[in-house]
C-alpha cells in the first residue's frame, strides 16, 4: 500500500519534516512557481505551505486528491478557504505558534518607544552623536495600559512587569479575580486611557475594534504617552495618531502593524518619536519552526482521519455525520451569546438536547466556545485553545444532554451566569433537510427566526408604537430590515424585539432607538469574519 504524498511547497524547517515522520512520502516544489506548483499539487493528499504559496480555487480544482492545506503560520489570506470547504479539504493552521514571538516585538517596541533606541542607531550610523536629542524615559514605576489581556496581552504584562511597571489593563471578558492573580489590575477603557504612561494593544480586529484607540480616546491620554500596537492594523487609527502626535497629544508610538498592508508610505513615518516595523510579529526562527512543527501534527491527524483541533473549517474529523451540521451553529450560538452578555461569564453552561445525543456531542460544546471568544481575543481561537482560554479566565463550563427535546428535533443552548448573577441563554436548531439554522430562543423568550449575520435584540416594557421607532430609525439610517420578531412573556410586561438586518447598525442609531423605546437592554451581534 503506498503512502500518502505530503507535498511542502516552501522552505520549511528539518524539525517539520521529522514531526511528519516516516509514514508519508514528501516531495517538494517552489509554490512561488505557479506552474510548477499546478503540476506538484495534481496526486497529493497535502500541502504544506507558508505565504508565498497561493491555494487558490484554481490550485484546489487541480488537486484531485488534495485533503490537507497546512498554512505553517497563522494567516490564511494565500489559502481560498470556502473553495477547499466546498471541495471538502481541510485546512489547518498553526494559531499559537508566534504568541511569544509577538509578544516579545510589543516589548521591544516599548523599550523602544521610551528609549528612543532606533533613532539613536540610525543617527549614529549617519555620523551624528546626539545624546541630548534621544533622552528617553524609564519604564520603572511608570504605568503600563494593556488593552485587551489575551495570551498575548498576558505575557507582555508578565514581561513588563519584571521591569517594575504597574499594570493595568482593560478586558470586559476576564474577570477581576483572575487579573489580580497575575498582579493586574482591571480598569474600564477610559481609566486606562486616563492613568497609562504606555498603551500596548492586544486586541482581535472586529468592527467593534476596529478604530478603538481614535480621536475621542486620544484627547483622554496623557500628553507624555506612548502607544504601541503589534495586534492589528486598524485598531489604532493611524490618522487620529498623526495628529495627536502633531499636536503633542502623544509622546511616541511603536507600530508594527497598519491599515493597509504592506504599508511603506504613511504620515506617522515623519515623526521621529516613531518607530515603526514591517509587521515583524511572527518573524523569528522560533516561531517559524513551531509553526511548521504544529501544522505537521495536524496532517498527520488529518490523514490518519481524526478530528484536527486546529482545522479552521472542520472537515475530515472523526464526528457523527449527524453532529457535523451543528457545529457551525453551535460556535455562531457562542459568539451571539458573548454579544449579548457584554463581558465574562462565571459560568457557561451548553445543553444539546434531542436525536442528536445518541452520538459524542462533545465537540459541539467545543464549537460553542470557540464560539465565545472568536470576538474578544487577539489570537485565533480553536478546539485546543478555547478550554484554555475559559481556565484563563476563570470561566467554569459544563455540558449538559438529554434525549427529550419536545419542540425540535434537536436543540442547542448556550447558556452563561455573568458576574453579576445575571443569566444570558441563546438557543438553536437546524431545520428541514437543508438545515437551516434558526435562532428559537432569547433570554428566555421564544422567537422562530433564521440566522444571518446582522442581528439587533432590544427588550423593553411592552407597550405600543414601538415597532414603529425601530422602522423609523432604521429606514432614516438606510438599513433594510429582513426580519423581525416580537415576544413578550405577558401583555404590558417585558418584551423582547428580535431583528435580522442586512448591515450593520451602527451603535448611535441603537442607542436612539434605546433612548425613545426606554429599552432596558440593546445588542447588536455581527458575525461577517
Amino acid at each position: 500500500m503506498s503512502k500518502p504524498v505530503v507535498l511542502i511547497a516552501e522552505e520549511l524547517s528539518p524539525a517539520t519534516v521529522d514531526a511528519l515522520g516516516p509514514d508519508f512520502e514528501i516531495r517538494h516544489c517552489d509554490g512561488a512557481d505557479r506552474g510548477e506548483l499546478l503540476s506538484a499539487i495534481a496526486d497529493v493528499d497535502a500541502i504544506l505551505i507558508r505565504s508565498a504559496t497561493k491555494v487558490d480555487a484554481e490550485a484546489i480544482a487541480a488537486a484531485r486528491q488534495l485533503k490537507v492545506v497546512a498554512r505553517a503560520g497563522v494567516g490564511l489570506d494565500n489559502v481560498d478557504v470556502p473553495a477547499a470547504t466546498k471541495a471538502g479539504v481541510m485546512v489547518v493552521n498553526a494559531p499559537t505558534s508566534n504568541i511569544v514571538t509577538a509578544a516579545e516585538l510589543a516589548c521591544g517596541l516599548i523599550i523602544s518607544v521610551a528609549r528612543n533606541i532606533p533613532q539613536g542607531s540610525a543617527a549614529l550610523k549617519n555620523g551624528e552623536w546626539k545624546r541630548s536629542k534621544y533622552t528617553g524615559v524609564e519604564l520603572s514605576e511608570k504605568t503600563l495600559g494593556v488593552v485587551g489581556l489575551g495570551r498575548i496581552g498576558v505575557l507582555v504584562a508578565q514581561r513588563m512587569s519584571a521591569f517594575g511597571m504597574n499594570i493595568v489593563a482593560y478586558d470586559p471578558y476576564v474577570q477581576p479575580a483572575r487579573a489580580a492573580q497575575m498582579g493586574v489590575r482591571l480598569l474600564t477603557l477610559d481609566e486606562v486611557l486616563e492613568q497609562s504612561d504606555f498603551i500596548t494593544v492586544h486586541l482581535p480586529k472586529t468592527p467593534e475594534t476596529l478604530g478603538l484607540i481614535g480621536e475621542d480616546a486620544l484627547r483622554r491620554v496623557k500628553p507624555t504617552v506612548r502607544i504601541v500596537n503589534a495586534a492589528r492594523g486598524g485598531i489604532v487609527d493611524e490618522v487620529a495618531l498623526a495628529s495627536a502626535l502633531k499636536e503633542g497629544r502623544v509622546a511616541g508610538a511603536g507600530l508594527d502593524v497598519f491599515a493597509k498592508e504592506p504599508c511603506t508610505d504613511s504620515p506617522l513615518f515623519e515623526f521621529d518619536n516613531v518607530v515603526a516595523t514591517p509587521h515583524l510579529g511572527a518573524s523569528t526562527d522560533e516561531a517559524q519552526e513551531k509553526a511548521g512543527v504544529a501544522v505537521a501534527k495536524s496532517v498527520r491527524l488529518a490523514l490518519a482521519g481524526e478530528l484536527v483541533p486546529d482545522a479552521v473549517n472542520v472537515q475530515g474529523g472523526v464526528i457523527a455525520e449527524d453532529v457535523r451540521p451543528g457545529l457551525p451553529l453551535a460556535e455562531k450560538l457562542g459568539r451571539i451569546f458573548t454579544a449579548l452578555a457584554g463581558g465574562v461569564a462565571v459560568r457557561l453552561d451548553v445543553e444539546v438536547r434531542g436525536e442528536i445525543t445518541q452520538h459524542d456531542v462533545k465537540v459541539l460544546e467545543l464549537a460553542a466556545l470557540k464560539g465565545v471568544f472568536a470576538d474578544v481575543v487577539e489570537e485565533s481561537v480553536s478546539y485546543v485553545n478555547a478550554p484554555l482560554l475559559a481556565q484563563e479566565r476563570g470561566v467554569e463550563i459544563r455540558l449538559t444532554t438529554g434525549s427529550e427535546s419536545p419542540d425540535h428535533r434537536n436543540l442547542v443552548t448556550v447558556r452563561g451566569t455573568l458576574t453579576d448573577g445575571e443569566e444570558i441563554s441563546v438557543s438553536g436548531t437546524l431545520a428541514g433537510p437543508k438545515n437551516i439554522e434558526k435562532i428559537v430562543e432569547v433570554h428566555g423568550f421564544d422567537v422562530d427566526l433564521v440566522l444571518t449575520a446582522h442581528m439587533v435584540f432590544l427588550r423593553y416594557a411592552d407597550k405600543p408604537g414601538v415597532v414603529g421607532v425601530i422602522g423609523r430609525h432604521l429606514g432614516e439610517a438606510g438599513v433594510n430590515i429582513a426580519g423581525m420578531q416580537v415576544a413578550r412573556a405577558a401583555k404590558g410586561g417585558e418584551a423582547l424585539v428580535a431583528l435580522t438586518v442586512d448591515t450593520t447598525v451602527e451603535p448611535q442609531i441603537l442607542n436612539a432607538i434605546a433612548e425613545e423605546i426606554g429599552a432596558a437592554f440593546v445588542r447588536s451581534v455581527n458575525l461577517e469574519d
